[in-house]
């Protein structure tokens, strides 16, 4: 027979275990983006993703667009824990670059790895090439490096008060079906979302990155001391015309959906320059 105490450790184990067994069943979903912590965009981001899961925030202090996949080499990282709404998710403020905070999240902070990865939701466009320069989109690449479906999601609005609506049920329905049907390694995803209201989007393009690119220029201004300083400015130009890119998919309302992989390998020129004989 046992006695009373050994009834209660073990009903006390079991009902431990069960918690666990529940808490561990949600899903975990790491949020972060790279227009900063307080953006309108990643606000709007979480308050979708805590519907699927137990959401962990780790996110810049500041903006860090454009830092495409920098890391803090030379600066010690700070992050610290703080209340942004009175939602469920636990948040924390980086100092570092958008893949800083994917790194420091994932071997510091989060105690099992997450389920999902979902950075942005970006103020501007992250398609065609401007996929090379996103601290969105090199987010996202990071966690499918660490074996995490991951997405990146961009509203074709550079606004801060962008309207996100139509944003909210692409990430909803995008979201879901990432959970349930996942990714394949090494894949990330890079959607881009038109600016117009729901009902005017004319369907889901998964697609190619299109040939295009920005043709840079510099202003060239002096100071009030006269010491020159130079000011990046340019055109972004399409050289792809064909119907299977995401620009074509953007212009023609639609949501483009670009698979991304960070293995950059040219491997159309591997034999090639095997034949190089050196």
């Amino acid at each position: 027979m046992y006695s009373c105490i050994e009834i209660y450790i073990v009903n006390f184990l079991l009902v431990n275990l069960f918690c666990k067994l529940i808490i561990m069943s949600k899903p975990l979903i790491f949020v972060t983006n790279d227009d900063g912590i307080t953006a309108k965009g990643i606000r709007e981001l979480i308050e979708v993703v805590r519907n699927f899961g137990d959401v962990v925030v780790v996110a810049p202090d500041s903006p860090q667009s454009g830092m495409s996949h920098a890391i803090s080499l030379y600066s010690d990282l700070s992050c610290d824990q703080i209340i942004i709404d009175d939602g469920p998710q636990i948040e924390y403020a980086c100092t570092g670059t958008p893949v800083d905070c994917v790194k420091l999240g994932l071997n510091a902070i989060l105690k099992r790895k997450p389920d999902l990865c979902v950075s942005g939701i970006n103020h501007g466009s992250n398609s065609s090439i401007n996929v090379i320069y996103s601290g969105t989109m090199s987010a996202a690449v990071e966690g499918a490096i660490a074996g995490i479906p991951s997405i990146g999601f961009s509203l074709l609005d550079y606004s801060n008060e962008a309207d996100f609506r139509t944003s909210k049920i692409v990430v909803e329905k995008i979201v879901n079906k990432v959970l349930k049907e996942g990714l394949q390694k090494g894949t990330c995803l890079n959607v881009n979302i038109p600016k117009c209201s729901y009902s005017d989007i004319n369907g889901y393009k998964i697609c190619r990155q299109a040939n295009a690119r920005w043709i840079e220029d510099f202003d060239i201004r002096n100071d009030s001391k006269g010491k020159t300083y130079y000011c990046l400015s340019g055109n972004f130009q399409n050289f792809d015309n064909r119907k299977d890119t995401d620009e074509w998919a953007l212009s023609n309302r639609y949501v483009s959906i670009v698979p991304v992989q960070f293995d950059v390998t040219s491997f159309d020129s591997l034999t090639k320059l095997k034949s190089w004989n050196l």
